[in-house]
């Protein structure tokens, strides 16, 4: 039984796919699953049932599994043992972020962390807050950034920055007309969103103090995203309206943008992103590492705020 073994089965009860627990493993499929067989005529014990779809653990599999998430666990705090009284940052470190945080952030800060701390790998992966902290809890993740409080005792929380939502209306929008927008005018039925589990969205709904029917009167389109990029497109067709995070301004020319950006008066509303992780002190140098080049990186007016209207 190898540790490499028990990170293939948990990979496999995570994904519950075989070809899809290998990507993320970086090994071809054929590799993960002969490990996987091999585990198993050592045990003696069968731990998938592959006759299902998705592939789901067996009885005793499902025993199994949740052990060698407590030895991969237990293995991972010996390694990062060995590196805290190490003076040189350097390591693996796991970062879950969620996607309405990533393309916006990432590009501010990645360069200078690397060239500052180059025996440091950064390992990203993209998800919804719900999966992030649940990888915190396994201890599959070393850090989460994310833009909501867990309120989970075994979560630690670091503030990073504040926020703002932007307005982004197409032209033939009635707020195209508008200088600056106040949260009195939004109108939930008449703005794109993104898919249900996005904390964006929620913030955004909360904002809104007319409530969202059924369906737009003024649109015969519904249409949810994953993708912010994608209601964005929406707009620039000139339908409707969204709202952005403030980072991602950065990437429109408001030049030749095809519909226009609207900012908030005061009450600005806000959404703060935070850095979460569960072990508080193993990995803590790279933590504040991380924290810092964050914070030093995103623009002035993000870094202090009113807290009148952080939108949870």
């Amino acid at each position: 039984m190898t540790l490499t073994q028990l990170s293939y089965i948990v990979a496999v009860d995570r994904y519950r796919h075989f070809a899809t627990a290998a990507e993320k493993s970086y090994v071809t499929q054929p590799t993960l699953s002969m490990q996987i067989h091999k585990l198993e005529e050592e045990l003696g014990v069968t731990i998938f049932d592959r006759s299902k779809s998705p592939v789901v653990p067996t009885e005793i599999g499902e025993r199994i599994i949740e052990q060698a998430k407590e030895m991969l666990k237990q293995s991972k705090h010996i390694e990062d043992l060995a590196l805290i009284n190490d003076e040189e940052l350097k390591g693996e470190f796991r970062i879950g972020i969620i996607p309405t945080i990533a393309p916006y952030l990432l590009p501010l800060f990645l360069k200078s962390f690397t060239d500052k701390y180059p025996k440091v790998k950064l390992v990203f992966e993209e998800m919804m807050t719900n999966e992030l902290l649940e990888l915190l809890e396994q201890d599959q993740l070393d850090v989460g950034i994310i833009a909501t409080p867990t309120e989970q005792s075994f979560i630690h929380e670091v503030e990073l920055y504040y926020e703002p939502f932007v307005g982004y209306v197409s032209g033939n929008h009635p707020l195209s007309k508008k200088k600056m927008l106040h949260i009195e005018d939004l109108d939930a039925s008449n703005l794109w969103l993104l898919n249900e589990g996005h904390c964006f969205r929620d913030q955004t709904i909360k904002l809104c103090k007319k409530h969202r029917r059924e369906a737009s009167k003024d649109l015969n389109i519904e249409f949810e995203s994953g993708n912010l990029e994608t209601l964005k497109q929406l707009v620039e067709q000139d339908f409707g309206m969204t709202l952005l995070p403030y980072l991602a301004i950065n990437q429109i020319d408001q030049q030749c943008a095809k519909a226009y950006l609207r900012y908030f008066e005061e009450p600005i509303p806000r959404r703060e992103v935070r850095l979460a992780y569960s072990r508080e002190f193993l990995k803590n140098n790279i933590i504040e590492a991380f924290a810092e080049e964050i914070r030093e990186c995103v623009p002035e007016e993000l870094k202090k705020v009113d807290k009148s209207l952080v939108v949870e």
